[in-house]
């Protein structure tokens, strides 16, 4: 596992007219980047994750390989590793830490590989969820830069239909009377589990419950399945996941000055090459919405991942999914 760097980015004006101060993002590499500086490949963190969740989608062998690309990985603004509420200073701390944008994330990665890394040419953003609303991003605000993208269940605009799901998970967690709008001293427990449970029920698909796929990730009952996805969420801070969810709520290409809320003009505007894959039985990253998108992209394709394991299908643990996600990728990459 690789330990993350720090890019101090300054304060950093936010879409919301609202400043970061002293804004940090966190970062990791792995791999070399070569003579050519040619071989970079990005992969923004999801939600939740930090940059070694996101090790589950490369290794020796695997089509984002360490041995032959060099691999950035940024952490989220929010996710507890860069600047997040529960590691920003007052007055910024905890429910002060002001609302950020995929726009505003990526904008900072941009500054990451150019101003401190000194890369101008990325061969691949490939990301999962939030990670591929990242790469949508990347896609349409940097389309020169950018040879390919790999949006893995995530949309360019998140749905109506996401948004209520998250206004149900988020309820769920700000119930807990501990939570006391954000300004809790210790984590409010009661919440956290509500939050996870509720996910639990989303995240994966009924086909994947029907048929015991979660004992292939060595959990023996439904209940098995609850305490893992507990375990998760509880070792996150509350408030870092809600802002997190703000920026997944609010995820949206054309919703900055370049676009102007011009969805079909964001979309037209991805000129790299692109193969979008859902999952057949994602609850809240639907086919369809991706299908919508991809018919107003000059250079894309959707490839369904053919999986019971719902959202869950692009994270990265189920080896069937694998196979088929990294497929693709490879033929991005050669």
């Amino acid at each position: 596992m690789a330990e993350p760097a720090i890019f101090p980015l300054g304060d950093v004006a936010l879409q919301s007219g609202a400043t970061l101060w002293r804004a940090q993002l966190a970062y990791a590499t792995y791999g070399t980047l070569n003579a050519a500086r040619d071989n970079v490949v990005l992969i923004p963190t999801f939600y939740a994750g930090h940059h070694t969740d996101v090790e589950l989608m490369m290794g020796a062998g695997r089509a984002i390989d360490p041995a032959t690309h060099f691999v950035v990985v940024p952490n989220m603004l929010g996710n507890g590793v860069s600047s997040s509420p529960s590691n920003t200073p007052p007055p910024l701390d905890r429910a002060a830490f002001p609302h950020v944008t995929i726009h505003d994330n990526v904008v900072c990665q941009h500054r990451l590989l150019t101003e401190h890394l000194a890369v101008s040419r990325i061969r691949l953003v490939a990301g999962f969820s939030m990670g591929a609303q990242q790469a949508y991003h990347w896609g349409a605000l940097f389309p020169e830069m950018v040879t390919a993208i790999a949006p893995i269940c995530g949309t360019a605009r998140t749905s109506s239909h996401n948004f209520v799901f998250l206004e149900g998970v988020k309820a769920a967690l700000t119930a807990d009377a501990a939570f006391n709008e954000g300004w809790y001293e210790t984590p409010p427990v009661k919440g956290l589990i509500a939050f996870a449970r509720v996910y639990a029920g989303w995240v994966y698909s009924q086909d994947f419950y029907r048929d015991r796929e979660y004992t292939k990730m060595g959990l023996g009952s439904i209940e098995d399945v609850l305490r893992f996805s507990e375990a998760r969420y509880r070792s996150r801070d509350a408030n870092d996941l809600l802002a997190m969810l703000w920026t997944w709520q609010h995820a949206d290409i054309s919703a900055n000055p370049r676009f102007n809320g011009d969805l079909a003009a964001a979309l037209a505007a991805i000129t790299p090459r692109a193969i979008v894959m859902p999952s057949a039985t994602d609850l809240y990253f639907r086919v369809r919405d991706n299908e919508i998108e991809v018919a107003q992209m000059p250079n894309a394709e959707v490839r369904t991942i053919p999986s019971t394991w719902g959202h869950a299908a692009g994270r990265g643990t189920n080896p069937v999914d694998n196979q088929f996600i990294d497929a693709a990728l490879q033929e991005l990459l050669s």
